[in-house]
C-alpha cells in the first residue's frame, strides 16, 4: 500500500528492522552511509535496494535533512554497488519512489537498482483518449 513520503519516520518499518538486523537480508554492500541488499520480489534479473543508514522517510526528506557527507556517501554507495555487481558496462536503472502517486511502499528512503537485461522504456507513454 502506498505511503506518504512526508513522514513522520516509523522505526518499525521493514527497512529499519533490516538495518537493526531483526530481519535477515541478502546483503551485497554495507558501510557507514548505506546498506544494499537483494529485493525479495525482484522485478528484473538483478534487483537490489540501497537504503541510507539514517532515519529518512523519502528522497524529499533525505535531500532536505541529510548532511552533505550522508548524501555524498549514499550516492557513492549506489555507484559502488553497481560496480560490484558489474552493471556499468551493460547499464542499469536507478529508481526512487516518493509518496503515494509514485507508489512508495516503505517509509524509509531507498533506491531500486535494476539490471541484468534490457529494461525498455522507463514509462509507458499515455494513450490518447
Amino acid at each position: 500500500m502506498p505511503v506518504s513520503g512526508l513522514g513522520p519516520y516509523d522505526d518499525s518499518n521493514i527497512f529499519a528492522r533490516i538495518l537493526r538486523g531483526e530481519i535477515p537480508s541478502r546483503r551485497v554492500f554495507e558501510d557507514a552511509f548505506a546498506l544494499a541488499f537483494h529485493d525479495i520480489a525482484p522485478q528484473a534479473p538483478l534487483h537490489v535496494l540501497v537504503i541510507p543508514t539514517g532515519r529518512y522517510v523519502s528522497l524529499a526528506d533525505f535531500s532536505s535533512r541529510a548532511s552533505d557527507a550522508e548524501i555524498a556517501g549514499f550516492w557513492r554507495a549506489v555507484g559502488a554497488v553497481a560496480r560490484t555487481l558489474e552493471l556499468e558496462a551493460p547499464g542499469y536503472r536507478v529508481l526512487a519512489n516518493m509518496g503515494e502517486h509514485a507508489g512508495q511502499e516503505v517509509p524509509h528512503f531507498h533506491v531500486h537498482l535494476f539490471g541484468g537485461r534490457p529494461l525498455g522504456r522507463m514509462l509507458v507513454a499515455p494513450t490518447e483518449s
